[in-house]
Formats: structure tokens, C-alpha cells, sequence
């Protein structure tokens, strides 16, 4: 089973990219974010013709998630538990019924910014639901993957240029502590599982020539159950997909299981 996670950065202005990638790439799986889009407008019918079952949890304008799988999906929810008050369309979760079930949770991690401030205490306050949720999945024992695009720089290693991020809310000291209790529940991260030291993103921005530079992050991240971790054959970052047809400012980031 090979999943990949992708910040498509608007559905409707990448449809076509996406389309072609999914043509090229054939995932089984792809967690989307930022489709920014509500549900009734996703583009349903578009993906169900290349053969993806769909699930969305969408929102006008802004944030947004949404899983495409070729493989059955089963006990879909929307929404991360711990505030009923919560509107910001951020989370989803289905189990993708393989030749293993695998439970999948798509998330767009709240950027922060500007930090210190309300966006920042929303950013670390979804965080720790984040944790509670993840405790509760390692309690079924079963295969399954945190992933998405967290907005967290884990470690100055993931960025081409540590030094500009220090007050940035994606790599302040409060937001690796809280990422890093999260995988310190129990799971792996997945890419640095199979690959370690420097050089790795997986976005760069739109300005300042950032992709020529290779002045990178690395923020999208996949963090497995040790059920999970056990099916693992690979995980990868497609960087090379931004230079070719620039369809976000994200790249996939992929995962094989033995599933």
C-alpha cells in the first residue's frame, strides 16, 4: 500500500496538477490539505472517475482536508476531538481497508503565526488535543499514520536556513516540545526512520527564489503506530516534483507499507 500526504495549497487552482500527478504517481492513498474548499464543492466526481473513493472535511476558503483512496474506506470521522467549538476544518480519519487495515488521520496543523498571540495559543492548544487523540489510537494496537503538514520544523537539521526561523511559530522551542511529546508517546517518524542529517524538505516558498536556493523546511511528516512502523518498506519525499510542475508550494511526502 503506498500513501502520500500532500498541502495541495487550494484545490481548485491545482486540480489539473493534482489530476496529472495522480495519473503519474498512482498512489493508493493521498491525504490532502488546504483544499479549501466546503464539501459540497469539492470536486467529487472528478477523482471518483479515476477510481478514488472520497472523503472530505472541508471549510470556504481556508484549511481543509480530504482523503482519496482506491481501496475501501471504512469508520470515517471528522474533526479532532477535545473541542466541540472548533470550526477550523483540520482533521480526518478513515481506515483503508488493504490486504491490512490501516488507520489513516489526515491533519493541517495550525500555522501559529504571528507567535507570541491567540493564533500561536490555538496552534499549541491543538497540539496537545493532537497528543490526547494520538494516546488514544496507540490504545487499539492497530496499524496506524499521523500525517499531513504539521507547520512544525522539528530540529534546525530540517531547515536550509535555521537561523531565519527562530521566531517563527513553526520552529519555536514550545512548538518542538509539543510535536516531540506527541512521537514520544510511542510512535516513529517515518522519513526519519529511513533517512537521516540535512537537505531534506519538503516545502519551499513561492518568494525569493527559495526552490533555486534550496532554502527549504521539512514539515510534512508522517508518524506511525509501531503496528505501523513493523508494515514500513519505505518513506521518501518527492522533491523533485516541485521543480517539474511546481503544483504546490508542498511536495508529497510517501509511505509503502507492506499492506
Amino acid at each position: 500500500m503506498k500513501i502520500a500526504t500532500f498541502n495541495i495549497n487550494g484545490i481548485k487552482a491545482r486540480i489539473s496538477a493534482l489530476s496529472d500527478w495522480l495519473d503519474t504517481a498512482q498512489p493508493d492513498v493521498v491525504l490532502l490539505q488546504e483544499i479549501k474548499s466546503v464539501d459540497e464543492n469539492f470536486p467529487r466526481e472528478h477523482f471518483e472517475d479515476k477510481g478514488y473513493i472520497v472523503e472530505t472535511h472541508g471549510q470556504k476558503g481556508f484549511n481543509g482536508v480530504a482523503v482519496l483512496s482506491k481501496l475501501p474506506l471504512e469508520d470515517v470521522s471528522h474533526g479532532l476531538p477535545g473541542d466541540e467549538s472548533d470550526e477550523q476544518a483540520r482533521w480526518i480519519e478513515a481506515t483503508v481497508m488493504g490486504d491490512r487495515a490501516v488507520r489513516v488521520c489526515g491533519l493541517y496543523l495550525p500555522n501559529g503565526n504571528p507567535a507570541p498571540g491567540p493564533k500561536y495559543d490555538y496552534k499549541l492548544a491543538w497540539m496537545e488535543r493532537l497528543r490526547t487523540r494520538a494516546k488514544e489510537i496507540l490504545t487499539l494496537e492497530e496499524p496506524a499514520i499521523l500525517a499531513g503538514d504539521y507547520n512544525v520544523i522539528p530540529q534546525d537539521e530540517d531547515a536550509a536556513t535555521p537561523e531565519s526561523w527562530r521566531k517563527d511559530a513553526l520552529a519555536l522551542p514550545e512548538s518542538r516540545a509539543a510535536f516531540r511529546r506527541v512521537l514520544n508517546l510511542g510512535y516513529t517518524e517515518a522519513f526519519r526512520a529511513r533517512r537521516l542529517g540535512p537537505g531534506h524538505y519538503s516545502f519551499w516558498d513561492y518568494q525569493a527564489g527559495a526552490w533555486n536556493k534550496n532554502d527549504g523546511i521539512r514539515i510534512d511528516h508522517m508518524l506511525l503506530t509501531p503496528q505501523a512502523a513493523d508494515l514500513m518498506q519505505d518513506c521518501w519525499i518527492e522533491a523533485e516534483l516541485r521543480g517539474r510542475e511546481k503544483p504546490s508550494d508542498h511536495v508529497p511526502v510517501w509511505i509503502e507499507l507492506d499492506a
